[in-house]
């Protein structure tokens, strides 16, 4: 079971596995997304006093934090019990680019540690990758009303037009991204 579980998954499992996954969170009234979680966190430990957002009865979004702790602990299993060398499927075009940025050695590096490191945290690339970066993440999921999971995959499954704009937008910046930001801020 565990050979089976560290593999890779095809997106014919995975596909429909969402798929049940969204059609059970539309039945029960739920929208599916990590930030409502953040958003629990903060109600519930009395962000409500200081930001009229966060007064709602976070009681009744309960969930939210029992979906990030799963995320959380099925993390930890995956990294610790499941972890296979071969599970990242990178194109040897694209782990070939990386090493000619000078990020990864091989093709196996989920998260290049040549990027994200404690010792890089201290460097002006490695503040602007992990604390900028970071921050716009934040921004930009506050911005947008949601973040990735929410919009694209919750927000579209709804037929919702701001998710289908946000979800424009998340490609957009992440091609501007890809091919022109970051391979200056590699060169800092």
């Amino acid at each position: 079971m565990i050979e089976f579980l560290s593999q890779p998954w095809p997106w014919y499992a995975c596909g429909p596995l969402i798929t049940v996954v969204m059609f059970l969170m539309i039945y029960f009234g739920k929208a599916f997304s990590a930030s409502s979680s953040m958003r629990t966190i903060c109600a519930a430990g009395g962000a409500g006093k200081f930001a009229e957002f966060f007064r709602y009865d976070w009681k009744s979004q309960i969930w939210n934090l029992l979906f990030l702790g799963g995320s959380i602990v099925g993390a930890f299993l995956a990294i610790h019990f499941l972890q296979n060398p071969n599970s990242v499927g990178i194109s040897e075009a694209t782990v070939s680019d990386l090493q000619n940025l000078g990020v990864v050695q091989n093709g196996n590096e989920f998260l290049p540690v040549s990027i994200f490191n404690w010792a890089n945290l201290f460097t002006l690339k490695g503040f602007i990758f992990m604390v900028i970066g970071g921050f716009l993440v934040g921004f930009g999921t506050r911005y947008a009303a949601g973040c990735t999971s929410g919009h694209s995959i919750s927000g579209m499954s709804n037929l919702q037009l701001p998710s289908l704009i946000a979800t424009i937008g998340f490609f957009i910046g992440g091609l501007i991204m890809t091919w022109i930001i970051f391979p200056y801020i590699l060169k800092l």
